[in-house]
């Protein structure tokens, strides 16, 4: 759904991340990141807004509310709850206590460790796992210190619980919100005490989300939701080619329209601006465009496919080189190859791109409403397009309505910006539906060789990976890249569980024509989607059950056999399925998380594929909440069932040939199968969850769908007419 970024190399010692300097105002500024102090010092200036504000992240009331600043953005996934119940376990305060507020863009304070605010690539928990029970800490040990000052007696002989200060010994007890004032004028301490995890009461509890009420009961603001006094609504429409420009366009019908008030021009798009969203459709639809179609007027799917197969004869750069896989599988003349597929996929968040401006051009300034996964690089691009410094650009980040990697780019927000300079009014830019999908910057097509070499009991004595496609970190986060190697996409295969003596990975980059993106499961649900749908193969080469094919490569990773035996059990593993059923299994690790998944199908005579049941068994070391595991599972499978039985975008004469749900199919409600969550007990640190259940499903529907038809599938989606003849 999101970014994905290599963290096991970060330090996560508890004072590895605490900076602590004093804030001006009375207030008290904790950050957590790696700043020198002077920077440090001057981020907290700005950060505290008021003496209640304790830090960065926590504000509490004279009325012992208390308001927790989110690092991270809510897009569905849970952020929302699952930070403040790490702050709340150490603060001691309840839950129902609890406020929240959007972090501003603030990097310095709210980007760290990397240095850009952002959410994604199922790090959030990962990255905030110590950090925010630090922050929570240390404000409890200050508001205990105010307290025992305030007593005269030694901190140790006080505790905090349900957000007051209690001494037992005395039976007094003060609440928070008259402690604040005292506890922001003293020093941070020196040693931050955490809990133990055998005394927590809400890390690990199944707990609702406070999120939940606003989105059900429609107060729950999204960007799309944004209203501003005087506001306009623009409609888009973009080349449809990609690359192409506009040429030029006749606007006389649009401007009589009735609600229409501008027709507002960019190099490559041209925008109706109107009194509502309905009239601006209308406009946009009255428009006659003549587009500039440029180079890639004819490109095709197949041209795609056929440069990132063309790329696959190249040298890349390697990522594992255990042994030496080639030499082995060259020798060996029964080796078993193949070449896998993966399409270009749409993002079909549920609430489209949109973002609203209101530039000044009197005062030099600009407001921005807009939910996005970069707040701070929003702004930064959207100051950019304005032509004024970032500091002159006040940002307000929102709920959002899906991101699965979208909103990790900022083109929509730039275009937003563009436009709005050339009106007087505020101004709302919407895209429909069909500008959504046909301009998204898609999951990239990749191509995949894969080869292996067996011993005489069907065992890979070697096995090799070769990868071509788009570099997402090349023009995201380029520092990410290792000596030019896109950790991205070998992920997944980098760390293969099984025990093979000669392993190679390795990654050619071919960006190729179509601008593409992040997008859920990123590169372990290209990766694993192949590699796992491989080892059946060779499973059926040595003519072995999947299940113990893989369990005897597992010896030396007892997290993954545990989880593929489980869900295997769980499953009903070897039981023997219907005519025209099959079952198929799937084991994935990636982002410190291993996952197993069955999946079984049934197949009818038209080669329509109806998927039953999913049992997915998860081991993600320590859990915030069940429930959002469960919620991030479950949604993570449907996504990624999604893809596998409907998702494609094609092109044809350079342009996108989908447009909307009808031809760009969504899983449906009563499609969906019935899906069953266990959940490991782990002490390990903190897995991600927001990727993982897509990662890890589209093997296991392949391979359940080999197991009904016989059928291997090396390129998804599933298709009727292919499977009708097995």
């Amino acid at each position: 759904m999101n970014a994905p970024l290599n963290i096991g190399s970060i330090e996560q010692s508890r004072r590895g991340f605490l900076k602590i300097a004093a804030a001006a105002g009375g207030g008290l500024m904790v950050g957590f990141w790696s700043l020198p102090d002077e920077a440090s010092a001057a981020t907290a200036a700005k950060a505290v807004s008021a003496p209640a504000d304790l830090n960065a992240f926590i504000a509490i009331g004279a009325d012992d509310t208390i308001t927790l600043t989110m690092p991270k953005v809510e897009m569905g996934q849970g952020t929302y709850t699952s930070i403040p119940m790490l702050i709340a376990e150490e603060l001691e305060v309840d839950m129902d206590k609890i406020a929240l507020r959007h972090a501003p863009p603030n990097p310095k304070v709210y980007g760290a460790p990397f240095g850009d605010q952002f959410t994604g690539g199922s790090t959030t928990i990962r990255l905030m796992w110590e950090p925010m029970r630090q922050t929570g800490a240390a404000a409890r040990m200050v508001l205990i210190q105010a307290a025992a000052d305030q007593w005269q007696v030694a901190p140790d002989s006080c505790h905090a619980e349900h957000g007051e200060v209690v001494h037992p010994a005395s039976g007094r007890r003060i609440k928070y919100g008259r402690l604040v004032q005292a506890a922001g004028k003293l020093p941070v301490p020196e040693k931050i005490a955490l809990k133990d995890p055998k005394d927590f009461t809400l890390i690990g509890k199944p707990l609702k989300r406070l999120d939940a009420k606003g989105k059900t009961d429609g107060t729950a603001l999204f960007g799309i939701d944004t209203v501003v006094p005087g506001m306009k609504v623009a409609v888009v429409a973009a080349s449809p080619v990609v690359g192409g420009k506009l040429r030029s366009v006749k606007d006389a019908k649009a401007r009589k329209l009735r609600g229409v008030r501008d027709v507002v021009k960019l190099d490559n798009a041209v925008a109706v601006v109107a009194d509502n969203y309905w009239y601006a459709k209308q406009g946009l639809a009255a428009l006659d465009i003549a587009w500039d179609e440029g180079q890639y007027a004819k490109l095709s799917t197949d041209d795609v496919r056929t440069i990132m197969l063309e790329a696959l004869k190249k040298p890349g750069k390697v990522a594992r080189n255990d042994g030496d896989a080639l030499k082995v599988i060259a020798a060996d003349g029964k080796r078993v190859e193949a070449v896998y597929v993966n399409p270009m996929l749409a993002h079909a968040t549920m609430e489209p791109m949109n973002c609203t401006v209101h530039y000044d051009a009197k005062q030099g300034s600009a407001e921005i409403w807009v939910g996005s996964q970069v707040p701070a690089r929003a702004r930064d691009d959207a100051a950019k397009a304005l032509g004024l410094a970032p500091e002159k650009v006040t940002l307000h980040n929102h709920l959002i309505g899906g991101g699965f990697g979208r909103r990790l780019y900022t083109d929509y927000v730039v275009q937003a910006a563009a436009l709005a300079k050339q009106v007087k009014w505020p101004l709302k830019v919407v895209w429909s539906r069909e500008e959504d999908i046909q301009h998204d910057l898609v999951r990239g097509l990749y191509a995949h060789s894969v080869s292996a070499s067996l011993d005489a009991s069907g065992r890979p004595v070697a096995f090799s990976h070769k990868i071509a496609g788009p570099s997402n970190l090349a023009t995201f986060a380029p520092s990410f890249l290792q000596n030019g190697l896109d950790t991205d996409n070998v992920e997944g295969s980098d760390v293969f569980s099984y025990d093979i003596p000669n392993m190679r990975t390795e990654y050619t980059r071919e960006d190729g024509p179509v601008p593409s993106g992040f997008w859920r499961g990123v590169g372990p649900t290209r990766n694993m989607a192949v590699l796992e749908s491989f080892i059946d193969e060779l499973a059926d080469k040595a003519g072995r059950d999947p299940l113990a094919y893989r369990l005897a490569m597992l010896d030396k990773q007892p997290r993954a056999a545990r989880v593929l035996k489980l869900a295997a059990q769980r499953a009903g593993w070897g039981d023997k399925s219907p005519p025209g059923s099959g079952r198929g299994i799937a084991l994935m690790r990636a982002w410190g998380t291993y996952l197993a998944q069955v999946v079984d199908v049934s197949v009818n005579d038209d080669g329509e594929v109806a998927v039953k049941r999913v049992v997915c068994v998860v081991d993600c070391g320590h859990v915030v909440n069940p429930d959002t595991v469960v919620a991030q599972i479950q949604s993570g499978i449907n996504y990624g069932l999604t893809a596998g039985l409907f998702g494609a975008i094609t092109f044809k004469d350079g342009r996108i040939e989908q447009s909307n749900f009808h031809d760009y199919r969504i899983l449906r409600l009563s499609e969906a199968p019935a899906i069953e969550v266990e959940i490991v007990n782990s002490t390990e640190a903190p897995g991600g969850i927001g990727e993982p259940g897509t990662a890890g499903v589209g093997a296991a529907l392949t391979n359940a769908v080999f197991a009904a038809t016989g059928k291997r599938v090396r390129e998804m989606p599933l298709r009727p007419e292919l499977l009708k003849k097995a």
